[in-house]
């Protein structure tokens, strides 16, 4: 049994139907879902070191790919200031 096999039976254990989303089931196909553990640009790799050519794309929000080094920055010097204030701040006037 390969490590996607056992992540899976493990997440039917804990998640409902073992996946986070029903266009993840493939029990209606026959089959088991792939378990990715890392990605970069557009290539994912699986928990078996499998790599992919993403051509979903996360179903459309990873438009700049996976793991982009400006997004990357930018998350990093955000988090620097701080996660959540209580209060107005700039950051979301900025975002508005």
């Amino acid at each position: 049994m390969n490590s996607s096999e056992q992540l899976f039976q493990r997440a039917q254990q804990l998640i409902p139907g073992g996946v986070n989303s029903p266009v993840r089931a493939f029990r209606s196909v026959g089959g088991a879902p792939f378990f990715t553990k890392r990605a970069n640009g557009a290539h994912l790799t699986t928990a078996d070191d499998v790599e992919l050519i993403d051509f979903v794309c996360t179903w459309g929000p990873a438009v700049h790919g996976h793991n982009d080094l400006d997004i990357r920055e930018a998350i990093a010097t955000a988090l620097k200031n701080g996660t959540s204030f209580g209060t107005p701040n700039p950051y979301e006037v900025e975002m508005a």
